[in-house]
């Protein structure tokens, strides 16, 4: 009789420990699922109601003003509305720019005489030399085929470099020259004339004047007959929604 009593009494002691374990693990276990159905709840919550990150919306434009100087102009020059572009042909952002917004711009409002576009030299010095070399090179085929010839040339650097300082050589840019049948003697020449380089300086001096601190930065006001333009600085490479903001009043 001892030993069977010994025997229950070990019997129901291991069957508390084991409750009290179960119990404990199931506590444990309901606690993880509770846990799990809330976070549910809150994930199913915010996808439901659009309760997510808000989207990164345009940058507030700023005021500033600049002068258009004698750089070239894309668009009737009479045109109510002057966009004046602080630019770097190796900057990827105003590559993206002219990639995303720029024809777009150009389809809506300097196709239709509602805007001109003044493209204005800003190199960073981090994507030197060949930023400066690329907007030396743009201004020689402006003085063989003006302003038309310009933003020709503007556009196939803008198609062909890899930006980052990293995109077009002489060769390269010898290539666009030439594709674009410029007098090759005369670019070359042009190519070496410092006056060329120090109208891209004046560009960057007015450029920080205005307010541009970093490449694309956009003045948009109304056109001046004195050739300064007072408006918004518009920052970086923008949607169209950003610029048709800006537009839009002012030719009302």
């Amino acid at each position: 009789m001892t030993d069977q009593s010994n025997v229950g009494k070990l019997t129901s002691t291991l069957l508390v420990v084991l409750l009290v374990v179960g119990s404990f693990f199931l506590g444990v276990l309901r606690t993880k699922v509770q846990y799990l159905e809330k976070g549910a709840r809150t994930v199913g919550i915010n996808t439901i109601t659009g309760d997510q990150p808000a989207a990164p919306q345009p940058a507030r434009p700023t005021k500033g003003k600049a002068s258009v100087d004698d750089d070239p102009i894309l668009g009737d020059k009479n045109a109510p509305v002057t966009i004046v572009e602080f630019s770097d042909y190796e900057c990827p952002f105003c590559k993206r720019h002219f990639e995303n917004t720029y024809q777009q711009l150009v389809k809506e409002y300097v196709d239709k005489g509602k805007v001109r576009i003044v493209y204005r030299d800003f190199p960073l010095s981090f994507h030197e030399p060949m930023a400066s070399q690329e907007a030396v090179a743009a201004n020689c085929a402006r003085v063989q085929g003006g302003d038309k010839k310009y933003f020709e040339f503007h556009d196939e650097i803008f198609k062909r470099t890899t930006s980052n300082g990293n995109g077009l050589d002489d060769a390269k840019i010898q290539t666009i020259a030439s594709d674009l049948k410029l007098n090759i003697s005369t670019f070359t020449s042009c190519l070496s004339d410092t006056t060329n380089a120090g109208e891209v300086r004046k560009d960057i001096a007015d450029g920080s004047a205005a307010g541009a601190s970093g490449t694309p930065s956009f003045l948009i006001g109304k056109t001046s007959p004195d050739g300064n333009i007072d408006g918004d600085l518009v920052v970086g490479a923008q949607p169209f929604a950003a610029f048709k903001a800006v537009i839009d009043p002012l030719l009302q």
